[in-house]
């Protein structure tokens, strides 16, 4: 369902006052008709029927369109009081009557919107509340105006005006309190359930135990009536809390309408109707704030849905951003890697040249040249191809992992950056560790970081060092315990506080999001990565990764 709001800008453009007005008649008629149809009791030509749907209808559009339409409420009543209920009362009374009603409803929307910040999508428990507020003091405004105003009709006491303002303010409020939300939840664009068998299904079971209710209610007699009112509770609340604030406004529609019917079927007198209704306004109370709660859970929860999809993007996008960072800083170290075998392929290469042109040729050693060059080949072929698979986009490539393979291929790719700071790597693997099950590039990847981390760290304290780099097998918990020790100046209190949280960060060109991006594939592994020791000279950071075998269990 999708509709617009009524705005007060519209009477600026002829096709939107035409708009309008098209509107205000819409309402206007529906009005009328509401009025005619909720009409059923009187006294000395003052409707007390406790049920004034109308008001409700105009009330949704002065807080959708404006108090403009407040005109439109002021000649609803002059029309239903003259036409449709056909009073007896003084012009001066009926337009006064009108005059109150349109200015004290028109205020009450206005200060609702305006002033209470009234969200017209109703999506929190706070913007009911304020409707209802507003309705409620509406009502008691209009009564107390209007009780004045009675007594001024000569055939009217103050007794006659007790007995007809009683049912009217119930009837007012609770017109607001069914109408209104549903007509603004209507007329304000929102999500809903897509149909399907189930659901209709479902519909219909709560319309019958509203049915069945009001029939039992009704048959009881008055008396017995209203203790089995609470027979009501049940398809309401329900409802409510299966569709939210809309399931509840639908099913207090249907509940008011057919307790309407039930009484008028068994000729029930105003006081009984005013008694049900003052139960029916309660059961309204209760039924929106339970929907309005249910909704507002939902929305939270949406959000939160749709920022942590927000924020698996960013961490992906952050992710291959440090990625290229990396790779970066690490162009030559690819490059003296790369050419290493190369320049020892191309030397293979001519030697084997040069024992085949000999005289005698010496084709075994020649071949075994030619063998060792096809090696070094491969060898470089495989450099690229680990860079190439470093830099891949798209899901995490999960398999098998070697532990002690990530550690060569990450260590592979810092020894000329470290070499060029005058520091030592030191690789300390224990033998035998059982394979890991997981995404190798990403393991790789915080291994490098963690490694180039300990790196700047001892290279700003512009002195040669040591990083040491180490794998052992934890068998109790099943897992691999990684670490990374280094001999810099350490990291302060404060920074290791907040080391891994985004954007935190101890360099001058660093982005801080190095040891989040390490967090966040440590974790993703089903791991846990730590700062084991911050003191100058015995920095460590260590993580854990489950076992191939662990893992498998787990899933």
């Amino acid at each position: 369902m999708v509709a617009r709001e009524i705005p007060d800008s519209a009477v600026s453009h002829p096709a939107s006052r035409f708009r309008q007005a098209a509107v205000a008649l819409a309402f206007l008629g529906a009005y009328a008709g509401l009025e005619w149809l909720s009409f059923i009791h009187e006294y000395k030509g003052v409707p007390i029927t406790p049920w004034n749907p109308g008001l409700g209808l105009l009330f949704a559009l002065m807080i959708l369109g404006g108090p403009v339409y407040a005109l439109v409420l002021f000649a609803g009543v002059v029309i239903s009081e003259t036409l449709v209920l056909k009073t007896n009362l003084q012009w001066a009374i009926i337009l006064g009557i009108a005059a109150i009603i349109a200015a004290v409803y028109g205020a009450a929307a206005w200060l609702a919107r305006v002033r209470f910040a009234l969200d017209v999508s109703l999506r929190k428990l706070r913007d009911v509340g304020v409707l209802l507020g507003a309705g409620l003091a509406g009502a008691l405004f209009t009564t107390l105006l209007l009780s004045l105003l009675l007594v001024l009709e000569p055939n009217l006491s103050w007794g006659d005006v007790v007995i007809a303002l009683v049912p009217l303010l119930v009837g007012d409020t609770i017109g607001i309190a069914v109408v209104t939300p549903l007509v603004m939840r209507a007329m304000h664009p929102h999500r809903l359930p897509m149909l399907s068998a189930p659901l209709i299904t479902e519909i219909i079971l709560y319309a019958a135990l509203i049915a069945g209710s009001l029939w039992i209610i009704g048959a009881a007699g008055a008396m017995n009536g209203v203790k089995l009112f609470y027979l009501l509770f049940v398809p309401v609340v329900l409802s409510a809390l299966r569709f939210g604030l809309d399931g509840a406004c639908v099913a207090l529609a249907l509940a008011q309408l057919g307790l309407v019917i039930v009484l008028r079927f068994f000729a029930a007198d105003a006081q009984t109707f005013t008694e049900f209704q003052i139960l029916m306004l309660v059961l309204t109370a209760t039924g929106l704030i339970v929907g309005a709660v249910v909704t507002e859970r939902e929305r939270s929860e949406e959000h939160a849905r749709d920022a942590e999809r927000r924020f698996k993007e960013k961490e992906a996008e952050a992710v291959h951003a440090a990625r290229f960072t990396l790779v970066s800083g690490m162009a030559s170290a690819l490059a003296h890697e790369i050419n290493q075998p190369m320049t020892a392929a191309r030397s293979l290469a001519r030697s084997a040249q040069e024992l085949i042109r000999k005289p005698e040729a010496d084709l075994a050693r020649a071949d075994t040249n030619l063998t060792n060059m096809i090696t070094q080949v491969d060898l470089a072929g495989a450099i690229v191809r680990r860079m190439r698979e470093f830099l891949r986009r798209g899901h995490p490539r999960v398999s098998t992992v070697d532990a002690a393979n990530v550690l060569d291929d990450a260590l592979m790719l810092a020894r000329s950056e470290a070499a060029a700071k005058d520091i030592r790597l030191v690789l300390k693997c224990e033998n035998g560790l059982p394979p890991l099950y997981g995404d190798r590039v990403q393991l790789q990847q915080v291994v490098l970081n963690l490694v180039r981390n300990s790196i700047d760290s001892i290279a700003s304290a512009k002195r040669g060092g040591e990083v040491v780099i180490a794998a052992r097998h934890l068998f109790t918990p099943g897992r691999v315990e990684f670490s990374v020790w280094d001999n810099g100046p350490g990291i302060s209190e404060d920074i290791a506080e907040r080391l891994f949280e985004p954007l935190m960060t101890s360099k001058h060109e660093g982005l801080g999001l190095g040891l989040p991006i390490c967090t966040s594939i440590v974790e993703a592994h089903g791991g846990k990565i730590w700062l084991h020791s911050r003191e100058p000279g015995t920095t460590e950071f260590r993580f854990t990764i489950p076992t191939g075998d662990k893992r498998n269990d787990q899933r």
